[in-house]
């Protein structure tokens, strides 16, 4: 049993997905898959309903964070990370997004401290809601699109695929640990490439 530390969360880890069955298995919801990865390894719960996302406060990489999966479709996800970045003053480099990026392999990282949205709407909405670009990230590769972009996104991934995703997606929550214990540069040395 993990047993958090007293006090609030110093750090979002945000897991990026759009909520529903119809969505599940799909490329958009790679950050709510490394959620769950996450909940079913530490026996933990993530049901609360706060900030417009399912929430928890858990114990990761040694502090208290707050475990979220906006419930605010993809697009609006911004909506519920200032929300809760507000009430809980954390600042934007303490912030971390899971997400994924189409411009990656399948499979490959990347981890970044800040940069443009890359295209990515639910990216674009956090950075305005935050107002600045300046927060980590764990961008996962869910490959380039063989047809329209957001039927591409909001497809599900093949069996094979789904294997590959499974393998990628404890190697997306270190990085986000390690980006908490040791920074973002330490973080893109070891999972980058």
């Amino acid at each position: 049993m993990i047993f958090k530390k007293s006090g609030p969360p110093e750090w979002l880890l945000v897991c990026l997905g759009n909520y529903g069955k119809q969505y599940e298995n799909t490329r958009h919801n790679i950050g709510f898959m490394a959620a769950e990865r996450l909940i079913d390894k530490r026996d933990l719960r993530c049901n609360r309903l706060r900030f417009r996302a399912l929430t928890e406060v858990i114990e990761f990489g040694g502090v208290n964070v707050l475990l979220m999966m906006p419930q605010t479709y993809m697009n609006l996800s911004g909506e519920a990370v200032g929300e809760a970045a507000r009430f809980y003053k954390i600042p934007a480099d303490h912030v971390i997004v899971i997400s994924d990026d189409i411009s990656l392999p399948l499979g490959k990282l990347r981890v970044r401290g800040s940069g443009s949205a890359g295209g990515h709407n639910g990216l674009k909405n956090i950075i305005a809601h935050l107002g600045t670009d300046a927060f980590p990230r764990v961008k996962v590769g869910v490959g380039a699109p063989e047809h329209d972009i957001v039927d591409w996104v909001i497809g599900p991934f093949t069996a094979n695929e789904r294997k590959v995703i499974d393998g990628v997606l404890d190697r997306a929550l270190g990085a986000a640990e390690c980006i908490i214990t040791d920074g973002v540069l330490t973080a893109q040395n070891r999972f980058n490439g």
